[in-house]
């Protein structure tokens, strides 16, 4: 067994390592280490993270690494036990790691990166690192305004990274073979097209605490522009992708149609850092989906792009994937539709396999309002598209929200209530149908038109809060917020500078970790960790003057300053910016219209389907045959829970591509099926499965097409067909043998305490049960054989858990039996 301490925290498969996909190289020049600081399962669900991922081990003297912030069961024990946080590929300690690259998603996860470096035994600020620490390297949206976190990142990289990766390490490579310093590090990859070196920038503040000056300190290095990717087609899409164990926030096919927008929508600042639209073809659209529902097994397609319904042929791109995998139970959703972007006909497609979400976002309830934030949508649309909705079996839509907008009256807050309420109309109209609204706050951000204005402070967000939670009780419409800490959180470091280095520093002292997470983020810490650095956090919600020096104004992410000030001008006159995809040019500045400039795809009235052999083609099939599975759990796969097994056994399904029925209902499944649900950290070779598939197929062929796809550690070792009307395995199941191996110096006496036990007549256990209260068991009677060779004990019991006889053998509780190290070794079945 490995690391047995994992049975210590809540999901050890957060931590284990050796999912299906990932990449382990045993030699490498240079390892790149992905950070992502929030929890493994938002991490994972990251659309970037994969790519690079997948870019990066490409490359062949190259090792890219994966390490994501532990939850603070896991901090606790790693502290404890004076552990550095590693990768999970090959136990890497990130101290050791040449490059170690943080994804900067979101302002709420800064103190995690602390967090993460600390637990690494890292030195947090840049300037105490020389070369022989790893180069600490920032990017993602956050990196547009990345001042903040200046003092702990020696570079940050502006925009996208498909190809700066691979430059940024090929000058550490290079760098490491001429044995340079670090300063000579920093010049090298300055001078990437991108690449942002905070320390060769010196700001200076005035007395009112604004920017006076960004000083540049290296000749020709006075601003940073953002790297572009010119054409998607010519990058590449993640195919091979690592497939996690346990279910993630995104656990599906995440692909990105196309990147960038030009709705201009005046808030988002998506929409103004990735422009221009650069759309896929639907052609790679259609081979990149396929090899990647081949290699991970997934059921369902998410069509990502910050405008889905705008991609150039929605309707037949979507015509073709239902045509190529509807029957196959692939379901297609859509995280991002725009409100008037929805057709009857997308509707129609998107509920063959099942109905997935579906959202809409008005963004405000008046029509005033979404002029002023140029949303270019109007209540007739959104009606529209709701009552289409409802009309094709969709109960329940969520309709998202933000308060505080520029301009913003009680009227408007009134207006996202009556609006609601007339969408849950449309719902009644069709039958019935719900309506969860969200509403969070505003939070400005850099490189928008709206990155002057100031934000509601705490009180006044609370106040609207309670104004719409009234409003909407009155119309029986559900009501979720954003807490109001997190928005004041937010908008401090979206618009921060340097100095808030300070507060960071101070907030990881006081334990600040998990910030986005409810549970853990503590308002109170960070008050204090603001006065303890002098900063008034209301500072950075104020507005800012239109001829203030802002502290990103030396980071070029393309759109001019001169046109964020005109669509701020245009916001408060109402006026309405046309899309440039297909009005005239905005002139917004993005595009050279030689390299960078937009690049859509023809309207067609068709997509064409890759021909399929009748090999290609998985249908679950109408009749079925049943066959029996025993199937070995061993080494790190010990640690996952039943569910993931569960998860685990439906990807491999899919990658193998075996002929399964699938359940009825409104989200069909596999039908496959567990003997029992083995106890998280037991190893065993007789873990026992039923599955129905297309008669046919055979035992011996699903056996090895499993065995093809399953991870090291779950290895098919028989399968037998059975009668299909056969009685389930938990019904037969009648006694087990289980092998314990218990520490020399814990169980000295064991042969006599187990000849001991066995003279008895009864022994009554009592479990303790929080949900379910105590249950008691004679253990004596349920115990059939047991043998004892050294300290080794085999045991053949029908109920209870084998360390609670072990317990009851040897006196010792089960927190001193917590490593003993146990084996399942057979099942024997009623006759």
């Amino acid at each position: 067994m490995q690391d047995r301490n994992l049975l210590a925290v809540e999901k050890p498969a957060r931590y284990m390592g050796g999912e299906m996909g990932a990449v382990i190289k045993g030699e490498a020049e240079l390892r790149f280490v992905l950070a992502f600081p929030d929890v493994y399962e938002v991490g994972m669900s990251h659309l970037g993270f994969k790519i690079l991922y997948s870019v990066l081990n490409n490359i062949p003297w190259l090792a890219a690494e994966r390490t994501y912030a532990p939850w603070p069961d896991r901090e606790e024990y790693l502290r404890a036990s004076s552990i550095p946080l590693d990768t999970l590929e090959t136990r890497l300690p990130l101290a050791q790691a040449d490059i170690l690259g943080f994804t900067l998603q979101y302002e709420l996860s800064y103190s995690n990166i602390l967090n993460m470096l600390d637990l690494a035994g890292i030195p947090l600020l840049a300037a105490d690192r020389d070369g022989a620490w790893p180069l600490v390297l920032g990017g993602g949206p956050c990196a547009s305004n990345p001042e903040p976190l200046a003092d702990f990142f020696d570079a940050f990289l502006l925009g996208d990274g498909e190809d700066a990766v691979v430059e940024i390490a090929e000058g550490v490579r290079d760098w490491r073979r001429s044995g340079g310093t670090k300063e000579e590090l920093l010049l090298r990859l300055s001078g990437i097209e991108g690449v942002y070196v905070p320390s060769f920038f010196e700001v200076t503040y005035r007395d009112d605490g604004t920017v006076r000056e960004i000083v540049p300190l290296l000749d020709g290095y006075t601003a940073v522009r953002r790297r572009f990717v010119a054409d998607l087609n010519a990058v590449p899409y993640p195919t091979d992708q690592v497939v996690p164990f346990l279910k993630t926030v995104h656990d599906r096919v995440s692909m990105e149609i196309a990147r960038g927008c030009t709705r201009g929508c005046r808030f988002c600042q998506a929409g103004y850092i990735y422009r221009p639209v650069r759309e896929r073809t639907p052609e790679r659209i259609m081979e990149s989906v396929e090899e990647t529902l081949r290699t991970t097994g997934y059921d369902e397609i998410s069509l990502l792009s910050l405008s889905t319904g705008d991609y150039g042929c929605i309707a037949p791109l979507l015509r073709a994937l239902m045509a190529k995998y509807a029957a196959e139970r692939v379901a297609v959703s859509f995280p991002s539709l725009r409100v008037g972007t929805l057709t009857k006909e997308l509707v129609e497609e998107v509920k063959k396999v099942r109905k997935t979400g579906f959202t809409l976002a008005p963004e405000a309830g008046s029509e005033r309002l979404r002029q002023v934030i140029n949303k270019g949508i109007t209540e007739e649309d959104l009606l529209a598209n709701a009552g289409e909705a409802y009309r094709n079996g969709w109960r329940l839509i969520k309709l998202y929200f933000m308060m505080g907008l520029p301009g913003e009256t009680r009227d408007d807050l009134l207006a996202i209530a009556d609006l609601a309420k007339k969408v849950k109309n449309e719902g009644r109209a069709a039958g019935g149908g719900e309506v969860n609204v969200a509403v969070s706050s505003f939070v400005p951000k850099a490189h928008t038109p709206f990155q002057w204005e100031p934000q509601i402070g705490y009180e006044e967000i609370l106040t609207n809060q309670e104004f719409l939670r009234v409003e909407l009780k009155r119309r029986k419409l559900n009501f979720k917020w954003q807490d109001a800490p997190l928005s004041v959180m937010e908008g401090v470091f979206a618009r921060g500078d340097r100095r808030l280095g300070a507060v960071l520093l101070a907030a990881h002292e006081l334990g600040c970790r998990f910030d986005g997470w409810g549970e853990h983020f503590r308002f109170r810490k960070w008050l204090d960790a603001f006065a303890a650095a002098g900063i008034d956090p209301r500072f950075y919600h104020r507005r800012r003057g239109p001829d203030e020096t802002l502290p990103w104004d030396h980071l070029d992410f393309g759109v001019t300053k001169e046109f964020l000030q005109e669509e701020r001008d245009k916001a408060f006159t109402c006026i309405y910016t046309n899309d440039c995809r297909t009005g005239p040019c905005s002139r917004c500045g993005i595009c050279d219209f030689t390299r960078i400039r937009p690049v859509l795809n023809p309207a067609t009235e068709a997509v064409a389907v890759p021909e399929t052999t009748s090999e290609d083609v998985v249908a679950p099939p109408e009749e079925a045959e049943r066959i029996r599975l025993r199937f070995e759990k061993s080494g790190r796969m010990a640690y996952l829970s039943h569910l993931e097994m569960i998860n685990l056994f439906t990807r491999a399904v899919g990658r193998a591509r075996v002929p399964i029925r699938f359940s009825q209902g409104f989200h069909p499944h596999p039908k496959f099926s567990f003997a029992t649900a083995l106890s998280v950290g037991v190893e065993s070779v007789a873990e026992y499965m039923d599955m129905e598939i297309a008669p046919g197929y055979g035992a011996d062929r699903l056996r090895e097409e499993l065995n093809a796809v399953l991870p090291a550690g779950i290895r098919i070792l028989d399968a037998t067909l059975i009668p299909f009307k056969s009685p389930s395995l938990s019904v037969i199941m009648d006694r087990v043998r289980y092998r314990v191996t218990l520490p020399e110096v814990v169980a000295p006496q064991l042969a006599e305490q187990a000849a001991s036990f066995l003279d008895r007549d009864t022994f009554i256990y009592r479990r303790e049960k929080e949900k379910k209260g105590a249950q008691e068991f004679d253990l004596r009677q349920g115990l059939h054989a047991l043998f004892v060779d050294g300290t080794l004990l085999e045991l053949e019991i029908d109920r209870a858990k084998p360390l609670e006889y072990v317990a009851a053998i040897t006196g010792l509780t089960l927190a001193r039996l917590a490593d003993c190290r146990i084996e399942k070794l057979a099942v024997i079945f009623k006759d």
